[in-house]
């Protein structure tokens, strides 16, 4: 199942001083976080939304495609949202400011800075890998179109994360690309639902990658959802060779694949870097990022846009769970940190396949 988390790094105003002449990085991050969540999105002590007609079905996938990011040590939650913030009011467009910080609540969901910039995401996020799958459980259309109703719009969840490949497994009559199709016809429903979500979704990683490829899936994924932009754009998984593009299954770097044919004159730092400055540029995306990546390709893809002078990463996906931790252990969250690039991290899969849920 796709899950979305979004982690916790406390702000800068929480941690010790910086040391004399340091200055907070103008690029993002988060930090992981100490616990995982299964409740539907709701405030703390109230009882769970139920719809007629299937209310038992709909909680079971909220549980399955929600993660909650921000399950913090006591130190890390003293302060609260603003009136201001609580009113669901948030900082002006353009504003800048380390991520993860908490800039507004919405219907009692926090909702925080991704990255540096101006977008502002809910800890909850909607994963959407098996929406319309050919999957005997799959969620078919008129389901996910509730889990969003109840999700945006009674609950305040804002993130939707969702793929050009997806859905996951897809068949004839469920082809790739339907997921997006299936949200962007819940948004064409009100004009003013495109306002209130967070759109990511991501290009095919590996040879697809190239720097006319990210402009042309850019525009399908646009088309498929019926909108005129992307929240957050990332690559699927790297188009270098990784030993994190296997879904986070290894950390062991092997020399030898390098020189594979799969690998051979993949898409620079720089390409997608500029690729995606272009995208921003023209008004079809407010950010990117990446997936299934490590430390490495996360301060490479910072300086390659640092050079090029276009804006940097907001995000990076990977895998992570109260039993998968090599987000963690391959350095990213010191990368991302908002002392170092101010990237932000987003997880999925973070009930382990369902292994943490207790159904076993």
């Amino acid at each position: 199942m796709s899950t979305t988390l979004w982690t916790s790094h406390p702000s800068p105003q929480q941690h010790s001083p910086l040391p004399r002449g340091r200055t907070l990085g103008a690029s993002r991050t988060t930090r992981l976080p100490h616990a995982v969540c299964t409740s539907v999105c709701r405030p703390r002590g109230e009882q769970p939304n139920t719809l007629a007609g299937g209310g038992g079905a709909l909680r079971r996938h909220v549980v399955q495609t929600l993660a909650l990011a921000s399950f913090l040590p006591p130190w890390m939650n003293k302060k609260g949202a603003s009136a201001s913030q609580a009113a669901g009011k948030a900082p002006a467009k353009g504003s800048t400011g380390p991520t993860n910080e908490v800039v507004r609540e919405v219907n009692g969901m926090r909702h925080k800075r991704l990255g540096a910039g101006d977008i502002f995401v809910s800890e909850l996020g909607l994963g959407t890998q098996r929406w319309g799958s050919a999957d005997f459980n799959g969620p078919d259309e008129e389901l996910c179109h509730k889990l969003m109703d109840l999700a945006v719009l009674e609950n305040g969840v804002n993130l939707i994360d969702t793929a050009e490949s997806y859905p996951i497994p897809s068949d004839r009559q469920r082809p790739e690309g339907l997921t997006e199709e299936i949200i962007g016809r819940w948004m064409a429903k009100d004009a003013g639902r495109r306002e209130k979500v967070v759109v990511a979704s991501k290009i095919t990683g590996g040879r697809n990658v190239s720097a006319r490829n990210i402009k042309l899936d850019c525009e399908q994924s646009l088309k498929r959802l019926g909108t005129d932009y992307l929240d957050v754009y990332l690559l699927h998984w790297p188009a270098r060779y990784t030993p994190q593009s296997n879904w986070g299954q290894s950390l062991q770097y092997n020399i030898a694949n390098e020189e594979a044919a799969y690998y051979k004159n993949h898409a620079s730092f720089q390409e997608i870097a500029r690729a995606m400055g272009d995208l921003i540029a023209a008004g079809k995306i407010r950010g990117w990022g990446m997936c299934n990546d490590n430390a490495y390709g996360l301060a490479m893809s910072c300086a390659a846009a640092a050079a090029l002078g276009v804006p940097p990463p907001v995000a990076m996906q990977n895998d992570f769970s109260l039993i998968d931790r090599r987000a963690e252990e391959n350095g990213v969250t010191e990368a991302s940190s908002p002392y170092n690039e101010n990237v932000g991290f987003m997880g999925y899969n973070c009930l382990a396949g369902g292994g943490l849920t207790g159904k076993n």
